[in-house]
C-alpha cells in the first residue's frame, strides 16, 4: 500500500495498538493464514494462498454523511498501521441502513481518503468493499445460527422488548417466542426475508443470556424488516442486519486481523467474539479471527463532529455547505487550504491512547504552519487598503508614469523557486493599519515625519493625509527618499526602524475571505448547550484587498505565505467570473497555548 511521503517525518511515538500488532507478529499469531484475493467464507480462503499482508486493517465508514477531521484521525490510523507493519489497509462501506445511505456519501468518502494521500490498492488487488455486497452470506449465517438453537424470531414489540431487556441492576426477561423451535424459527424467518410482514412487527434475536451483566449480550437483535431501497442493492432485500451483526461477519470474510474502533464499542466486543467464535465453529468462517481493539476518540476545541449538528449548521444555512472553510469536513478542510501533510501530522502526533483526547485546534494549526513554512511561496498582500501617494515621485523619476521595477525572492529558502516581479509607482497601496496620525508609543510605521520601508522598494517619509468629511483617513502622502531602493549600494544609507509591506498599481484586486473558528466556546455544545449561542460572528468577514500581480496567476488549491498576514489559499472561484477569491488558512502565529489532554 502506498504511503504518504512527508517530509521532515518525526518516528512514529509507541502506543498500544502498535505493541499489539508487534506482540503478534512476534508470535506468529496470523502468519500462514490463507487470502483467497477477495472476501469470503472459510471455504472460498481455504483455496487461497498464503496472505502476502502481514495484518490486515480496515476504515469502515457508513456512507450517510461528509468525513471530519474525527474520520481522518482513523484514517490516518488505520492505513497508517497497516503500511508500518507489512500489512494492507481495506476501506469498506457499511452500508447496512438503507434509509440514511446514499451515493454521493459513497463518493465523497472515496474522494476525501484518496485527497489525504492513502489507497487500498495492493498486491494487484483493490481492497474497496460493500457490506451489502455481503447480504447474502449475512442471511446464510442467520440461518445457521438459527438451525443450532442461537437465535429465533422474536414477534414483541419494540415497547415490550425494551421492557424486557432490564437494567444495570435488574436482570432482563425471557421473550415467550425465546423457546421456538429452530424449524419454526427459520419458518418465521423466511417469511421475514419474502415480505410476508410488516415493518417492525418481529426482529431475528441472538439468543445468548437475558441475566448477562453486560446488557449488549441480552439477547441483541441482529435482524429487522425494514422496507427501504438500498443504494446498492436496490429492492432484493426487505430485511437488513443490524450493525452489531455486520461488522464482525464484515471483518472476518475480508480476514481483517486488527479490528480498530472507539471506545463507545467496547461494551460491544463480547458480542463480536461470540458472534465469530460460533460462525466459525459451524464451519462458516476461517480461523484465526479478527480481534477488536479500542481506542480513545479525538475531540478538537471549537469544533463538533456530531453528524446530525454538522446537518444542522448546513441546513439552516448558518454555513454555506459540507466544504465551508469553517467546518471540520475533510472537504472544509481542504477548502480552508489545509494541506493532507498537516492533517496527517496531526493524526500521528496525538497516536492512540485508551481514553478520549481533547486536541487544542492550535494543535492543528502548528501542523499547518510545520508543513508550509518551508515551501509555500511568499507574496505581498494589503487586506484592508489604503493609498499611498509619493508625492516626489516625477521629481525623483522624471515621470509621474514611471514604475520602478522590484524583485523578491518567491521563497527566500528555495533560490530554485525563482523571483517574484512587481512594479513600485506614484501611487501605491499599505494597510490601513500601517498608518496613525498619533502614533502609540513603539510604533514604526508611517506617521507624519517618520521613515520606513517599502519592502522590496524604497524608504519613504511620511507628510501626512487627507480625510474625508467624516474624519477618515483617505490618503497618505510620503516623499521617497532617493537611492534607498532596496539591493542598490545606497539601500542602507537611511536606516529606518519599521519596514511595511505594500501593492502597487500593477497589483490585483481580490476577495480575501478571513476566517476564525466557527464558535466563541472550546466546546460548543458541552452540557447540552445550544451551539447557536456561541456562533462567533466573526467567523468569517470578507475583504476587498489588493495582492501582487503575478497572484493573478495562482492555481486553485495552490497556498501561499501573504507576508505579515499568514497563510492563504486560492478557492475554488479563482477560476469563476470576476475576482480572484483566497481564504486565509491560518494567521503566522497562535492566538492560545496549544495542548492535548485527556477527556
Amino acid at each position: 500500500m502506498p504511503a504518504p511521503a512527508d517530509a521532515h517525518a518525526a518516528p512514529k511515538a509507541a502506543n498500544f495498538l502498535r505493541s499489539i500488532i508487534e506482540r503478534d507478529l512476534d508470535a506468529g499469531t496470523y502468519q500462514g493464514r490463507a487470502f483467497a484475493g477477495s472476501p469470503g467464507d472459510a471455504a472460498h480462503h481455504a483455496a487461497g494462498a498464503p496472505d502476502p499482508a502481514k495484518i490486515r486493517t480496515r476504515f469502515p465508514p457508513e456512507p450517510n454523511g461528509y468525513l471530519h477531521i474525527g474520520h481522518a484521525k482513523s484514517i490516518c490510523l488505520n492505513f497508517g498501521l497497516a503500511h508500518d507493519y507489512g500489512g494492507v489497509c481495506h476501506l469498506r462501506f457499511d452500508d447496512t441502513n438503507p434509509e440514511k445511505e446514499e451515493q454521493e456519501y459513497v463518493d465523497a468518502i472515496v474522494e476525501a481518503v484518496h485527497w489525504l494521500g492513502f489507497d487500498w490498492n495492493a498486491n494487484g488487488t483493490s481492497h474497496l468493499f460493500y457490506a451489502s455486497d455481503y447480504f447474502d452470506f449475512m442471511y446464510r449465517a442467520a440461518e445457521a445460527l438459527i438451525g443450532a438453537g442461537l437465535a429465533y424470531v422474536d414477534e414483541q414489540s419494540a415497547e415490550e422488548m425494551r421492557a424486557s431487556r432490564g437494567d444495570f441492576t435488574t436482570p432482563g426477561t425471557e421473550s415467550p417466542f425465546r423457546g421456538r423451535t429452530p424449524a419454526e424459527n427459520l419458518a418465521r424467518f423466511r417469511e421475514m426475508r419474502d415480505g410476508l410482514h410488516a415493518d417492525g412487527s418481529m426482529v431475528l434475536r441472538a439468543k445468548i443470556d437475558m441475566a448477562s451483566p453486560n446488557i449488549n449480550l441480552r439477547d441483541p437483535t441482529i435482524y429487522r424488516i425494514r422496507r427501504a431501497t438500498h443504494h446498492n442493492t436496490g429492492d432484493t432485500w426487505c430485511i437488513y442486519p443490524m450493525y452489531t451483526y455486520a461488522h464482525p461477519i464484515e471483518d472476518a470474510l475480508e480476514r481483517i486481523t486488527h479490528s480498530i474502533c472507539t471506545l463507545e464499542f467496547e461494551d460491544q466486543r463480547p458480542f463480536y467474539d461470540w458472534l465469530l467464535e460460533h460462525l466459525a465453529d459451524l464451519g462458516l468462517l476461517a480461523r484465526p479471527l479478527p480481534r477488536q481493539y479500542e481506542f480513545g476518540r479525538l475531540n478538537m476545541t471549537y469544533v463538533m463532529t456530531s453528524k446530525r449538528k454538522l446537518r444542522q449548521l448546513v441546513e439552516e444555512k448558518i454555513v454555506a455547505g459540507w466544504d465551508d472553510p469553517r467546518m471540520p469536513t475533510v472537504f472544509g478542510l481542504r477548502r480552508r487550504g489545509y494541506t493532507p501533510a498537516a492533517i496527517r501530522a496531526m493524526a500521528d502526533g496525538t497516536g492512540a491512547s485508551k481514553t478520549n483526547i481533547w486536541l487544542e485546534y492550535a494543535v492543528l494549526e502548528q501542523c499547518l504552519r510545520a508543513d508550509l513554512e518551508g515551501q509555500a511561496p511568499r507574496a505581498m498582500a494589503v487586506l484592508d487598503p489604503l493609498p499611498l501617494e509619493l508625492t516626489n515621485w516625477a521629481e525623483v523619476f522624471g515621470s509621474d508614469t514611471h514604475v520602478e521595477p522590484c524583485a523578491a525572492p518567491a521563497h527566500p529558502q528555495h533560490p530554485e523557486y525563482g523571483q517574484r516581479a512587481f512594479g513600485l509607482s506614484r501611487t501605491v497601496w499599505v494597510d490601513r493599519d500601517d498608518f496613525a496620525e498619533a502614533p502609540p508609543k513603539g510604533f514604526h510605521r508611517l506617521f507624519p515625519g517618520n521613515k520606513v520601508r517599502l519592502k522590496y522598494g524604497m524608504v519613504v517619509e511620511c507628510t501626512g493625509c487627507e480625510k474625508d468629511a467624516g474624519g477618515r483617513v483617505t490618503k497618505v502622502t510620503a516623499r521617497v527618499v532617493p537611492d534607498t531602493k532596496s539591493g542598490t549600494p545606497g539601500a542602507d544609507a537611511v536606516k529606518v526602524k519599521g519596514t511595511i509591506t505594500w501593492v502597487g498599481a500593477d497589483g490585483i484586486e481580490a476577495t480575501v475571505n478571513l476566517y476564525d473558528r466557527l464558535f466563541t466556546e472550546p466546546q460548543p455544545d458541552a452540557g447540552g448547550r445550544d451551539f447557536r449561542d456561541v456562533l462567533n460572528p466573526a467567523s468569517l468577514v470578507v475583504v476587498r484587498a489588493r495582492l501582487e500581480p503575478g497572484l493573478a496567476a495562482a492555481a486553485r488549491e495552490q497556498r501561499f505565505q501573504f507576508e505579515r498576514h499568514g497563510y492563504f489559499v486560492a478557492d475554488r472561484e479563482l477560476h469563476g467570473p470576476g475576482v480572484p477569491v483566497f481564504n486565509r488558512i491560518a494567521t503566522l502565529k497562535d492566538g492560545f497555548a496549544p495542548g492535548a489532554q485527556a477527556a
